[in-house]
């Protein structure tokens, strides 16, 4: 598979079915992020894998209502950093760009991989962080909930979900995100 067919693949399906996850995998996964670029090389990003049963039943306290599909991931990833981990040149602060993309690199070698590997804002930060020892100072950026894709449809998704389910939901078209030489007003 190449890089655009996993970006062309990669989906944010909810109606998951176990699978097997093995520290090799856990490996892989954590070996795409690891060649990810960042600013002077910083490497910002700090990633929990959780799959064990027990571990991952304590995490669907930190689920916000609505996420409930995440129930049947068989891995959620706890992706996590903080500013003092990568340039603040001025006001800016490339954390959460780096932390992003080397996390985008991950998700799509488990796209690659034949995994569904969706993150989610639908949690709660503060109980991620007491769930798995985080400290206070890390941000919890997203949790990336992984499993393999169902064809049947999770019966706890709303009928918004079931339709997204089915239809990767619409793009806007280029004219709305991207300028040639000078800003001009998106539409």
């Amino acid at each position: 598979m190449t890089v655009k067919q996993a970006i062309r693949e990669r989906r944010a399906y909810r109606s998951l079915e176990p699978v097997k996850i093995t520290e090799e995998l856990i490996k892989d996964l954590a070996e795409s992020a690891k060649l990810f670029c960042s600013c002077f090389n910083n490497q910002p990003w700090r990633y929990v894998f959780v799959y064990e049963p027990d571990m991952l039943k304590k995490m669907h306290d930190a689920l916000s209502k609505g996420n409930e599909w995440a129930r049947g991931a068989s891995m959620i990833i706890a992706v996590f950093s903080k500013p003092e981990f990568d340039c603040v040149i001025r006001d800016r602060k490339y954390y959460l760009f780096d932390t992003g993309m080397a996390t985008a690199a991950l998700i799509l070698r488990a796209t690659e991989l034949g995994l569904v590997a969706h993150p989610i804002a639908g949690f709660s930060p503060k109980k991620t962080r007491e769930v798995l020892g985080i400290p206070d100072d890390m941000e919890v950026i997203t949790l990336v909930i992984v499993g393999k894709h169902s064809a049947t449809i999770s019966p706890v998704l709303s009928q918004e979900q079931i339709e997204a389910e089915k239809k990767r939901p619409e793009r806007f078209p280029l004219t709305k995100f991207v300028s040639l030489n000078r800003y001009q007003q998106y539409q």
